[in-house]
């Protein structure tokens, strides 16, 4: 495989310059550490690799975790079924699959030192500068990670690094020198912002009304759903020395300090007392749980959610959406130090408001598409003889020289100005700002960029990898046991 891919290197290179796709997983190394399970287990083989049901968990959920932050925490199993997070999870472990059979199919590996160096190398597992054993084996202990899981999948991300690096694609002087071109070509420019905030719009009633109709299925009420619910507070027992020595015994790895050593019992105290406390009030809840299905809660109350009005937060809210009729009963939620348990009454479905109901939320959006559709017409009727600003030279890096814009739009401007054919015309910043330009001379630099010949690289490497899992997809056969795709 590495003689045909020498061999054919100027054909791949080709083909990556007419693709315009970035490869998603340009950087193999770094999605994480996976822990794999008994081959039994198996939900894909790629090649003479197996990808296990273990690692394919720990790939979803790292790429779960990145969606919830993204969302800020706005996430749940429906959105992650709609994004398909199980199909890119298990192209990742797929990709990385195909790249380790090459490794093995040429006895790509990674020695026993070279692993050793590299975990040595790295700050987190170092004291005072140098590798401790002692922090090595406390932090992978703190994450849950055995020693020998920790450096198998160390060795398969420096194998699959290794295996990349065999054929670096770089930029080549021709191809530097035409990005420096790009960079080097500088316009005079007359340039104008137009912004919606200098757009007047008046309001029309019955517009208003129309464009209400149009995109009523916009404006409906919240599915807000009827609950009964009892909260069990938190519990604070005393306890003898027994007990708080018994506990603390069992649990020491529980109490440690900054640096991460276990806290003598003297110290600890407080904390193994609230823990137990909270042991406490768990089985409570439990039990008032069971008593709650049973009818013999006495103390609870009704109230109706939605996303709009919710004393419980969007957590419990998430919880609730996911009951039903068959399975009303909400299991212990952790709440305010304590508990809460929720049974779902009934659901009620949301439902088109009506234009009075739905007005104060229809004005804005009336406004924004009014006064978006007239700036736009403003900005048509305004390109021959507009009065702007005129720039000194400007290239494409040098958005910093037209000071009549904000920073973002005036980067936004000109990453678009230079793909222009036309001498004048406008430019769509957002849905509130355009901006009018007309090129008054042109000329070309003389100056060489470093970074020219480091972008084209690495563009070159992002497509070349892959055009490379494309052509390693045809070599090794894949096949897929996982019944959820």
């Amino acid at each position: 495989m590495i003689t045909w891919m020498q061999k054919h290197k100027k054909w791949l290179i080709i083909t990556i310059w007419i693709s315009t796709i970035t490869f998603i997983g340009a950087g193999f190394v770094g999605w994480g550490a996976y822990t794999y399970g008994d081959k039994a287990s198996a939900i894909a083989k790629v090649g003479s690799i197996e990808i296990s049901a273990s690692e394919f968990q720990k790939a979803y959920s790292d790429l779960y975790n990145q969606y919830a932050q993204i969302f800020k925490g706005n996430f749940d199993k429906e959105k992650a079924k709609t994004f398909g997070i199980d199909k890119q999870a298990l192209k990742r472990l797929i990709d990385q699959a195909l790249i380790l059979n090459l490794a093995k199919e040429y006895d790509i590996s990674v020695s026993d030192e070279e692993l050793a160096q590299t975990i040595a190398s790295l700050p987190y597992f170092q004291k005072n500068g140098k590798f401790d054993k002692e922090t090595y084996k406390q932090i992978l202990s703190q994450n849950n990670l055995k020693i020998k899981d920790f450096e198998e999948n160390m060795r398969k991300e420096l194998t699959i690094a290794k295996t990349l690096h065999l054929l670096p694609v770089k930029a080549s002087p021709n191809e530097a020198r035409i990005a420096d071109t790009l960079f080097n070509i500088a316009d005079k420019i007359k340039y104008k912002l137009l912004s919606s905030d200098d757009i007047k719009v008046s309001i029309s009633q019955k517009e208003l009304k129309s464009f209400w109709e149009m995109n009523k299925e916009r404006f409906k009420t919240d599915v807000a759903y009827v609950i009964q619910y009892t909260i069990q507070k938190p519990l604070h027992k005393n306890y003898n020395e027994k007990e708080i020595e018994e506990y603390y015994n069992d649990n020491k790895t529980h109490f440690r300090a900054k640096d991460g050593k276990i806290l003598p019992l003297q110290d600890a105290k407080q904390k193994v007392i609230a823990e137990l406390d909270a042991k406490e009030t768990k089985k409570a809840a439990l039990r008032s749980y069971i008593d709650f299905k049973k009818g013999k809660t006495n103390v609870t109350h009704k109230t109706t959610i939605s996303a709009s009005k919710n004393q419980f937060g969007d957590a419990i809210l998430d919880k609730v959406r996911h009951l039903s009729p068959g399975s009303p009963y909400l299991k212990p939620v952790p709440y305010n130090d304590g508990y809460l348990i929720i049974k779902l009454v009934s659901v009620i479905p949301a439902k088109i408001k009506s234009f009075k109901e739905a007005k104060d939320e229809v004005l804005p959006l009336y406004l924004a598409q009014k006064k978006k559709e007239k700036l736009l017409e403003l900005a048509k009727s305004s390109v021959k003889t507009f009065k702007g600003v005129t720039s000194d030279f400007v290239t494409l890096k040098e958005s910093n020289k037209l000071t009549a814009l904000q920073p973002k739009m005036a980067k936004k401007f000109l990453d678009e100005l230079f793909q222009k054919q036309t001498k004048e015309g406008y430019i769509i910043i957002d849905d509130e700002n355009i901006v009018l330009y007309d090129i008054l001379e042109q000329k070309l630099l003389t100056n060489a960029y470093k970074q020219s010949a480091k972008m084209i690289g690495k563009i070159k490497q992002n497509l070349f990898d892959e055009n490379l899992i494309k052509t390693l997809r045809s070599r090794y056969n894949i096949e897929i046991f996982y019944k959820g795709l």
